[in-house]
């Protein structure tokens, strides 16, 4: 018989009809003279109450957890209602039931948040049935649904790309697959579909997407996996303004139609600024009155070595991070806090207590960096910082990159741990990023985003002179301090591409041997364009409130890029390998 409905939908509605269910047995309870089975599915759980005089009664005594179910019974309302779950007003009286399979005992608690994350993994098809990766795996469906539809609505074209591809060196390590037919040869696959998504612009595909799963072999971490689904977008004639507000508007509404969460128009923050108050270029503003104070312009004549140093480094940086009266840090926590810092290269913490603003010295200051520091430059410290009684100032200094990333990962490591945050959800574009980076291994530019970045458009004279000085007409979303998209507007200009590559010591013959099919496509009439793609998986987790995007991926890899599911990778005949001259060594 079919069901009249999902378990997790029978609602008042159905009261004093029958109705057909079916599921897993996520409880039994025998209260003698009854039988309670919650009964489960995708949906969620319905109750049935089995009385001593049912022709069912004997099918129930022998039901175990698990166990599949198709029960037929009438809707009646509860006597003592459960508020906690959907069907909570409700019940069915079951009228017959029958077993349409039994369960081994399982191997794993389901819901049990005790469980290792290994014996998850071994056992993920029994632990997508919990509630927590039932929940997930439907709201990346919604999420993905939804994103489909704004992007069809607005004329986007969902185009396929070839897995099988050409390896590109650089960036992250390829898989490779070798092939058979062209013996010797291999493919790779796709870290991105960014070239074909580009040429698609030069065949007259205006607006293109895709959903897709990308594969990078790196090392791996709690939102880093060796394949991964990117949502993949690229449009024609449309500016860098435009592009993102296109993508500002989708997220929004997949958001209200997923979450009914509205989130604010997004906040507009340069790379310099992000830098320079979070020392991320993927800041959470959250915690958005929390953020650095710069010192170095202030310090560079004080007394304090440490600071003096720092503030006259031709890259150097002093900042403070200010805790609010309500918290108070025990001499512990500063000395953990000191190696915490530690991890990301700084020599320690440096910290003031103001107990009393008007006395700037040892009676009104608690420090012991405080006797290193004459009365004025106290003064000075407590008057940028705007410090006020019982207040705690936290210092950084060193090179601008250690304590960008010392004390950045500080600001959110107290501004999480003591409630410092303002709002649940906090997005922003991060723009005019730096259009090179500069590798002191091998004393070249690297591109920033990558070679067909366009600049702004006032430093494309400055491309071969003062190449560090250039910005990139690229974008990222962030959302909550997570980088959740990034994109830019491409070069479509073949003279602009070739300064691009001089900047870049990239010779004509070197940029056609690692670009040449994209580079030989935008000779013909490429026309202006860019897009972005985002992180489905890292989208899905943050709507998730989850730290780990395996927890949004049905059949994810471990650390170690294994399934433990399937014991993947392994090792194969040698007949196959034979079959592709393959030979593996020890």
């Amino acid at each position: 018989m079919q069901r009249t409905n999902y378990c997790g939908l029978i609602n008042e509605e159905y009261l004093n009809k029958t109705v057909t269910v079916k599921g897993w047995v996520n409880r039994r309870r025998d209260l003698g003279g009854l039988i309670f089975i919650d009964l489960r599915d995708r949906e969620g759980i319905v109750q049935i109450i089995i009385a001593p005089d049912s022709k069912c009664f004997q099918v129930a005594i022998e039901v175990k957890h698990e166990y599949v179910l198709e029960v037929t019974g009438v809707v009646n309302k509860r006597q003592n209602p459960n508020s906690e779950i959907k069907t909570g007003m409700i019940e069915i009286v079951a009228d017959s039931i029958t077993i349409l399979n039994k369960s081994a005992p399982i191997p794993i608690l389901i819901d049990d948040e005790t469980t290792s994350e290994t014996n998850r993994m071994t056992h993920r098809i029994i632990d997508l049935r919990s509630k927590k990766m039932q929940h997930n795996i439907m709201l990346r469906y919604k999420l993905t649904r939804s994103m489909r539809n704004f992007l069809d609505s607005n004329n986007f074209i969902d185009i396929e790309t070839p897995f099988l591809t050409l390896s590109t060196p650089g960036g992250a390590r390829d898989f490779l697959v070798p092939s058979r037919m062209n013996k010797g040869k291999f493919y790779a696959l796709p870290q991105s579909p960014q070239v074909f998504k580009q040429l698609f612009m030069v065949a007259g595909f205006d607006r293109y997407y895709q959903i897709v799963r990308c594969f990078r072999d790196e090392e791996l971490r709690a939102d880093r996996q060796p394949e991964f689904t990117q949502v993949d977008i690229e449009t024609s004639f449309l500016d860098e303004k435009e592009i993102r507000q296109i993508n500002e508007t989708m997220i929004r509404q997949v958001f209200k139609e997923v979450l009914a969460v509205e989130l604010p128009e997004f906040p507009v923050m340069t790379y310099k600024d992000a830098m320079y108050y979070y020392g991320s270029d993927k800041p959470d503003l959250r915690l958005e009155d929390f953020k650095f104070i710069d010192l170095t312009d202030s310090l560079k004549n004080c007394s304090f070595k440490v600071f003096n140093e720092a503030a006259n480094l031709t890259n150097g940086r002093v900042v403070a991070l200010k805790l609010p009266a309500t918290i108070s840090l025990s001499r512990k926590e500063l000395d953990d806090l000191g190696k915490f810092v530690g991890n990301y290269g700084a020599n320690g913490l440096a910290y003031i207590k103001v107990n009393d603003i008007t006395k700037p010295d040892t009676e009104g200051l608690q420090s012991p960096i405080i006797k290193f520091l004459s009365t004025d430059e106290l003064s000075t410290i407590l008057s940028i910082t705007k410090a006020q009684n019982g207040e705690t100032i936290l210092f950084g200094a060193d090179s601008a990159k250690i304590v960008n990333e010392a004390m950045g990962a500080l600001r959110l490591k107290l501004g999480h741990e003591k409630s410092l945050t303002t709002k649940e959800w906090a997005p922003l574009w991060v723009i005019d990023f730096p259009m090179f980076e500069y590798d002191e291994k091998t004393n070249k530019y690297m591109p920033a985003h990558h070679a067909f970045t366009a600049p702004k458009d006032e430093h494309i004279e400055i491309l071969n002179t003062h190449p560090e000085l250039c910005l990139a007409k690229a974008y990222d979303m962030v959302l909550n301090g997570s980088e959740i998209g990034g994109g830019s507007v491409r070069i479509h200009d073949a003279a602009i591409q070739s300064k691009v590559f001089t900047a870049l010591d990239l010779t004509i013959e070197q940029a056609q041997q690692k670009f040449g099919y994209l580079l030989d496509n935008l000779q013909y009439g490429a026309p202006p364009h860019g897009g972005i793609a985002f992180g489905l998986d890292r989208v899905a987790a943050i709507m998730c409130k989850s730290n780990s995007i395996r927890d949004v991926i049905a059949l994810p890899k471990t650390t170690t890029g294994q399934c433990l599911l399937t014991n993947a990778p392994n090792i194969v005949d040698n007949s196959q390998l034979q079959e592709l001259s393959i030979t593996v060594t020890e």
